[in-house]
């Protein structure tokens, strides 16, 4: 590396670097953790690099007890992200009215007041009463009714309602 190159690289070294920690506590609410480096513990460490403190944001919920990297926001200690995740217990996203979320019990994709667990839900519903016309009469029964209710079933462990 020639001496500029080193002297381009000498500017770009941060006071306070990234560093692991483990996580001791989680605050969805707000949108923080409580992290320990050693014995010392950093406290409101964000979710989420983004700085203005909306909700309309993507956070990612660790593990308690997993381990992170946490960084610095403008090399202030007092001011921390998490970077890195070891392990992740929960994902939510928020864009305007439109939420998505998911976890180890499924996904949850919300527009305003609609799911579409509670779509397919009623959808599979309303395909199971259907009724039809034929040279006969009408029909009275859906031949195939248990296999709608096992892919209702599906659908259910699958998506989150709420």
């Amino acid at each position: 590396m020639d001496d500029l190159q080193k002297a381009f690289a000498a500017l770009k070294v941060r006071g306070v670097s990234t560093f692991a920690a483990e996580v001791t506590e989680v605050d969805k609410e707000n949108g923080t953790c409580t992290v320990k480096d050693d014995d010392i513990e950093y406290y409101n460490v964000q979710l989420s690099s983004i700085i203005d403190g909306s909700k309309k944001q993507m956070f990612i919920y660790p593990v308690i007890g997993s381990s992170v990297l946490v960084s610095p926001i403008e090399e202030k200690l007092e001011w921390l992200y998490v970077e890195v995740y070891s392990e992740v217990e929960q994902v939510d996203w928020n864009i305007e009215s439109v939420k998505f979320n998911f976890d180890k019990n499924g996904f949850l994709l919300k527009k305003e007041n609609e799911t579409l667990a509670k779509l397919m839900s009623d959808l599979l519903k309303e395909i199971q009463k259907m009724k039809f016309t034929t040279n006969t009469g009408s029909t009275i029964k859906l031949v195939n009714q248990p296999q709608f209710l096992s892919i209702e079933n599906r659908f259910k462990d699958f998506l989150k309602d709420s």
